[in-house]
């Protein structure tokens, strides 16, 4: 898919507030509602426009802490790293989940309301699966920035 300089300026709007309707996004762009429609379906279809979700404070839902878990795996099977991965995509705690190289084989980002929230977790994902060799957890002392945005102000970079 190729994008011009109005692609850009919806995907940059998109990703900040996903909630304007079509006319404010026609507004801001300079394009009619018709246009801004079919271009917005076309990155739907193209798979470059993947959901639209609403940013939540953990805090004001009394999910208070947040870890980043490096997990290593006994055994690197196809099989058994597409069982981890079914499993972490079913567990509402595991906010993200990478398969990486290096020392471990996935780093999870989790919440949980508390430690003993933590626990529970560890013990259904971890301790409770024999292809996990160790885990590694850091808590996260703060939150300096969370969030997807990808850059699209350079062409080159889309």
């Amino acid at each position: 898919m190729n994008f011009d300089q109005y692609d850009r300026i919806l995907l940059r709007r998109m990703q900040l507030d996903a909630k304007p309707g079509l006319e404010a996004l026609a507004a801001e762009t300079g394009l009619s509602v018709a246009s801004v429609q079919r271009r917005l379906k076309a990155m739907k279809a193209a798979g470059v426009l993947v959901s639209e979700v609403a940013i939540v404070d953990p805090k004001k839902l009394g999910v208070a802490m947040s870890f980043v878990v490096m997990v290593e795996m006994e055994r690197e099977r196809q099989d058994q790293l597409d069982a981890f991965s079914r499993q972490i995509q079913a567990e509402p705690m595991v906010q993200q989940c990478y398969y990486i190289t290096g020392d471990a084989d996935f780093c999870l980002i989790c919440t949980a309301r508390d430690m003993d929230d933590f626990q529970e977790l560890t013990k259904r994902l971890f301790f409770d699966n024999s292809n996990v060799r160790r885990f590694r957890t850091s808590v996260v002392m703060g939150r300096k920035k969370v969030g997807l945005r990808i850059p699209v102000d350079d062409p080159d970079e889309i």
